[in-house]
């Protein structure tokens, strides 16, 4: 970080000298439920901003610490180090670390840093025995850039043109694998229904004739019904999960049979070159052709289809089962609840459509071909995909080196000289961060002072309590005020909550203000509200 040359205008500083870190709140789970109710709260945990959140709801407390629509939150530990979060609001756990910032920065500016590699790759280095994290301390080692307040602002607009049309950009590629998918599945169609070589049969006194699927091969059948022994090596033994991506993954196999039971199968039960495997159970419906002479076997979940070469041409075969037309066929029959089965009775009378042989390998070179070109597009995509999602970054290293912003810092040299300079800026921060902790400690002594006398083995209402005091309290001075030990019980600390609750909801004798500026929630009498 030190190395990198920064505008004469910034200056380089300390991440907790300009920023502070709160850490959340983690409520025992027996408080959680997942559906809204009255009275409760959203629990934010970094799972929730991702793509498929799970709402989780826990009891609104005083003491409770919130997150609001512009906080900025940053994941603390394992999977979810470093990822950034706002725009939600509701409590929040300790797996999430609420970046609190004052006056003196904008808060577009300051997410984009902590998105930056500036900030993510010190903290990836970062490693706490068996989970990785961080804590205040750790963020005090941390360099951050400060620009003049002008620019920082300068800095987020052009980031929010810059990355909108990146990800504008990343969803339109992200659209495509969608897009090739019902190009290939169309592909197929067209190459069973007759469609893809139509032009080629033109002038040729061909027809094509209807067939089942036991008729053009030499036998349909599928694994050995009985458990077959374990071996620590020898004959690989196949389970659905081994055949993906319209392949056999040999690398994942993680089991093997005897030799001596994998040669008192029958014939039809061994796989041979260019045979073709079908799942029947579970995922069914995806064939995959066999192209290897090593011996290997399979659950029954899995049948093999051995073409009559003379009558159907492997390929087209296969082509043909892995058509939406067969695949719609084959979810019509499959039959059970919980794994759905394909029957081989069902499978050996699938209705195949067979042109001549000639045709059926003209078939195979066409859609072999235009399934190349789909393939040599998704390479390109996934090129272009990476190259946008560096491009994110390197906007951002852009952004908080100064290159971004270096034309518009000479047409306005007089926002960031003088008082409008980042050295100025910086003394602003830590006076608006001393008065801060000068009137937090203030109003914690005079709250103190007219709450003292309270602070003995009496409990009193909630309502009695902010009489007394005369002036709104936050949820721990309530909690001292009406009386309740600071080491208090879960059992007195839900009595504390429910006296809250019911002043609130059903006398409405006191209302809850807004945060403070220490996160907590602030209470008040409701006619002092109302006159004030």
């Amino acid at each position: 970080m030190s190395e990198i040359n920064l505008p004469e205008k910034w200056l380089l500083t300390k991440f907790t000298e300009v920023l502070d870190i709160q850490g959340g709140t983690q409520p025992p789970k027996s408080q959680f439920i997942d559906e809204p109710r009255n009275g409760y709260v959203r629990l934010l945990q970094i799972r929730d901003f991702g793509a498929k959140p799970v709402p989780t709801y826990i009891p609104e407390t005083p003491t409770l610490k919130r997150c609001y629509k512009n906080d900025i939150l940053i994941g603390r530990y394992g999977a979810s180090l470093g990822r950034i979060c706002s725009g939600m609001e509701g409590a929040y756990n300790v797996a999430l670390a609420k970046v609190i910032s004052g006056n003196f920065l904008d808060k577009r500016f300051l997410k984009g840093y902590l998105e930056s590699e500036m900030f993510q790759q010190p903290l990836a280095m970062l490693s706490r025995s068996a989970q990785n994290g961080f804590n205040k301390e750790d963020l005090s080692t941390f360099d951050f850039v400060l620009p003049p307040l002008e620019e920082q602002k300068a800095i987020a607009e052009k980031l929010d043109t810059l990355l909108t049309q990146v990800e504008l950009t990343k969803a339109h590629l992200e659209h495509i694998p969608k897009l090739l998918k019902n190009f290939r599945q169309s592909v197929l169609a067209a190459a069973v229904n007759g469609k893809l070589t139509e032009s080629w049969r033109q002038n040729k006194q061909v027809n094509w004739t209807k067939s089942i699927l036991a008729n053009i091969c030499r036998s349909v059948s599928d694994g050995d019904h009985q458990a077959p022994p374990k071996a620590d090596s020898g004959i690989p033994f196949l389970v659905i999960s081994n055949i993906r991506n319209g392949a056999i993954d040999f690398d994942s196999v993680n089991r093997w049979v005897p030799e001596s039971y994998y040669e008192s199968l029958k014939d039809i039960r061994k796989p041979e070159k260019n045979d073709i495997l079908y799942t029947v159970t579970g995922s069914f419906g995806i064939p995959v052709i066999v192209k290897s002479t090593a011996p290997f076997c399979f659950q029954r979940h899995i049948a093999i289809i051995k073409p009559d070469h003379s009558s159907v041409d492997y390929k087209y075969l296969f082509y043909y089962l892995a058509s939406p037309e067969v695949f719609k066929h084959a979810d019509l029959v499959a039959t059970g609840t919980a794994q759905k089965t394909v029957s081989l009775s069902h499978l050996r009378n699938f209705n195949i459509l067979l042109p001549t042989i000639e045709e059926q390998v003209e078939i195979v070179r066409r859609v072999e071909k235009l399934l190349a070109f789909a393939d040599s597009i998704e390479q390109k995509l996934d090129v272009a995909l990476a190259r946008v999602n560096n491009l994110t970054q390197s906007i951002l290293i852009k952004a908080f080196t100064g290159e971004l912003t270096a034309e518009w810092r000479v047409a306005n040299s007089e926002l960031i000289s003088g008082d409008n300079s980042a050295e100025i800026l910086l003394k602003k921060i830590k006076a608006e961060r001393k008065a801060v902790k000068i009137q937090s400690k203030l109003k914690r002594k005079a709250v103190q002072e007219k709450t003292g006398a309270l602070m003995n083995k009496q409990i009193i209402k909630v309502v009695e309590a902010l009489k007394q005091a005369g002036e709104p309290l936050s949820g721990q001075q309530l909690l001292a005020a009406t009386g309740y030990p600071n080491d208090s019980s879960t059992d007195q600390l839900e009595l504390f909550f429910l006296d809250i609750r019911d002043a609130l909801t059903i006398e409405k004798s006191i209302v809850k203000l807004e945060r403070g500026d220490d996160g907590q929630d602030w209470f008040a009498l409701a006619q002092a509200a109302t006159n004030k």
